[in-house]
């Protein structure tokens, strides 16, 4: 039987999902494909093939993840592949799909600070700016900003005008596995917040995406330097009507599978298929 090994946070790395209950669920699906999968913390991999859908808590430690990454060995399977995973670790992939031709959402990367944050408000014409770090999940250290208020200073940031979409429509997800779309989620905030993670009250729905929403998946999957074997598209509309690209992801999205048909024997076929 091939053998795999699941990424999972370390212990001492606090999160809000628990790990070893969804990690049951990929074990027993991966062992239907013939897979033997075992959970095994992220700081400990590197000696066997591997998935990193699980690896929460990679942004808390990104010095220890990039090296990890960076060191892989070229003959063992990691997926996502590692240069992929390298390079969406850093949200500053947004700049190099929008130049790819990818509409995304409005973004300004750089040490936050007073200056350069009332700068961004008067760039971005709006008076409520999101500022967050560049490495980072789950909303993490995401600060929504009215101009006038006391400014959350951050090195290696990104700030981005807030979308009142957000709290509307929402945000809206496009899931692919082995190329192949999946199934659509739409999230949205607690009335009053902006974050859509249900960690702080987001809901989410299962959601049939339209033509404009494939199109921008599609010109997104197009762009990344590398062939996933899951992502997941992640889009808000900008305040010129548009669906926008405000993240992709290709390291541990949540494939919320509850709103999907066999999502997870689809992944370890599709695993299967490149072991």
């Amino acid at each position: 039987m091939t053998h795999l090994d699941l990424l999972v946070p370390p212990p001492e790395v606090e999160y809000h999902f628990e790990a070893a209950e969804q990690a049951r669920d990929y074990v027993a699906a991966f062992a239907r494909a013939g897979i033997a999968a075992r959970p095994r913390p992220w700081p400990e991999a590197g000696d066997a093939p591997a998935l990193a859908l699980l690896a929460w808590g990679y942004h808390l430690r990104a010095a220890e993840w990039d090296a990890l990454l960076g060191g892989w060995r070229a003959d063992i399977p990691l997926f996502n592949p590692p240069a992929l995973m390298r390079w969406n670790t850093r949200k500053i992939y947004l700049a190099e799909l929008e130049a790819a031709g990818v509409p995304v959402v409005p973004t300004w990367y750089g040490d936050a600070d007073g200056a350069s944050v009332v700068a961004a408000f008067d760039r971005f014409a709006t008076d409520t700016l999101v500022v967050k770090p560049q490495v980072s999940a789950g909303s993490h250290r995401t600060h929504r900003l009215r101009r006038g208020e006391p400014v959350p200073e951050q090195r290696d940031a990104m700030v981005q005008p807030f979308l009142p979409a957000i709290g509307q429509e929402g945000e809206c997800s496009l899931f692919y596995v082995g190329g192949a779309l999946t199934h659509g989620v739409r999230k949205q905030p607690a009335g009053g917040d902006f974050r859509i993670q249900p960690q702080f009250g987001g809901t989410n729905s299962r959601w049939t995406p339209d033509d404009e929403a494939r199109a921008v998946a599609a010109a997104t999957l197009a762009a990344v330097p590398g062939d996933p074997v899951y992502a997941r598209v992640d889009l808000v509309r900008r305040a010129d009507g548009r669906l926008a690209l405000i993240e992709f992801e290709a390291i541990e999205p949540d494939l919320y599978v509850e709103h999907g048909e066999g999502v997870l024997d689809t992944l370890a076929a599709a695993v299967k298929a490149r072991l």
